[in-house]
């Protein structure tokens, strides 16, 4: 048996004296040998990482007692990740199609080597291990709420059905969970492309309803940076639903403004407006963004920004109130420019990456957009139009493409 020099792990990902076996021996060759939950066993190179911090991973599809495979039917590549690729390549779709490929074959995952992000699946569960912790069964229908670049993954079609403009890309292939994985039974009663879409993002909303409903302000004042993409109107409606007073949704420009204004019109009679306020402000302009915040009733208790270009943290920080939170959704957000930011401006305020993941985050998000009209109809737009990658979702980059919705935060991003 040879063993990588690098990681001192065989071929199968396995540390010297973990049990392995032939192929055919035991449960898919692992001779009933429990992996890591982690993911610890999948990793190629380098040594002592986690899967997400690993160069390669181990996708084979030979599955450890406590894994679980999945058919891959759909990628939902995250919005840094792919305006990444999108303006590398020129839009070029060929070029972003060979790209995505080549990240996948050398690297076992998807994981873009710029922004170190990825994004999440949907897909079917081929096999189920008997010591999965997860409660999936063969054939059920699940949107994975992990991070493709943490996701042992392996293509098979070329990605020959996806046209290389959207970020969400229907493909063959299959997918690997471990233990200690998350993942979403597909809800029946919304098409699939629209739960996708949702469960990208669910981080956002249930990590803003958690701050706002704790925020110790009687009638706290939220400010959504990039309130017309994904996460931004979900999020919106998460803090209404957690008492918030006043929420002022940012946008970049008067298209996004005008999906923002026709969205909250187009809400039922009696039911809470999605946003209170709409003001255009550029968020990598600290100066104006505050501006523009404070003029519409800031500054803001919370801040929540979700979109998906470096810069925009300087004006999240002076948009809030001393004392304050800004929650950061952006695989594009600098810990050093937030933290010596603000002390630069001697604000008094706590920041918060949002990781994606908070307790009973896919049913708060999926029962927000059956509960909300006004948000919906802000997702539908999205898919209609081929996504943030072609027509301009909340964000502030030179293109103005774009909302910041991976799991980081997905999911997992």
């Amino acid at each position: 048996m040879t063993r990588s020099r690098l990681t001192g792990r065989d071929g199968a990902g396995r540390e010297p004296g973990q049990a392995g076996g032939h192929a055919g021996a035991g449960l898919n060759g692992q001779a009933g040998v429990p992996g890591s939950p982690l993911g610890l066993h999948r990793v190629l190179e380098p040594a002592g990482v986690l899967p997400q911090a690993a160069w390669r991973l181990d996708p084979r599809p030979a599955i450890w007692p406590d894994e679980v495979r999945v058919a891959v039917s759909r990628l939902n590549l995250d919005a840094a990740s792919f305006r990444q690729l999108r303006e590398a390549h020129g839009g070029d779709p060929a070029k972003i199609r060979a790209s995505v490929l080549e990240i996948v074959r050398t690297r076992g995952k998807v994981q873009n080597p710029v922004t170190g992000s990825g994004g999440m699946l949907t897909g079917t569960v081929e096999e189920a291990g008997p010591k999965s912790p997860l409660g999936l069964a063969v054939g059920d229908r699940i949107a994975t709420l992990v991070s493709l670049s943490l996701t042992p993954l392996v293509i098979t079609d070329g990605l020959a059905a996806w046209d290389g403009k959207s970020e969400q890309v229907p493909c063959a292939g299959h997918a690997i969970l471990f233990g200690r994985s998350i993942a979403a039974k597909l809800p029946a009663d919304l098409p699939a492309e629209l739960a996708l879409s949702v469960l990208d993002v669910c981080g956002a909303p249930a990590l803003t309803h958690r701050v706002v409903a704790a925020c110790g302000t009687p009638q706290p004042v939220v400010a959504i940076v990039g309130a017309a993409g994904k996460s931004g109107s979900l999020s919106a409606a998460a803090a209404r639903q957690a008492g918030a007073a006043r929420i002022i949704g940012v946008v970049p420009h008067e298209a996004e403004a005008q999906l923002l204004r026709a969205a909250v019109a187009g809400g039922p009679p009696g039911q809470p407006a999605l946003v209170d306020e709409v003001v255009i402000a550029d968020a990598r302009n600290p100066v104006g963004l505050s501006r523009a915040v404070r003029s519409a009733g800031g500054p803001a208790d919370v801040t929540v920004v979700c979109v998906d270009v470096p810069g925009c943290e300087g004006g999240a920080i002076l948009a809030t109130a001393q004392g304050g939170t800004v929650i950061f959704f952006s695989m594009a957000t600098s810990f050093t420019a937030a933290a010596l930011g603000a002390e630069g401006v001697a604000a008094d305020v706590t920041m918060l990456i949002g990781n994606g993941y908070v307790p009973g985050h896919a049913d708060l998000a999926l029962d927000l957009i059956r509960a909300q009209p006004a948000v919906r109809a802000i997702f539908q737009r999205r898919i209609d139009d081929h996504g943030a990658a072609d027509h301009g979702a909340a964000d502030h980059g030179a293109a103005e493409h774009g909302a910041a919705d991976d799991s980081a935060v997905n999911h997992g991003e």
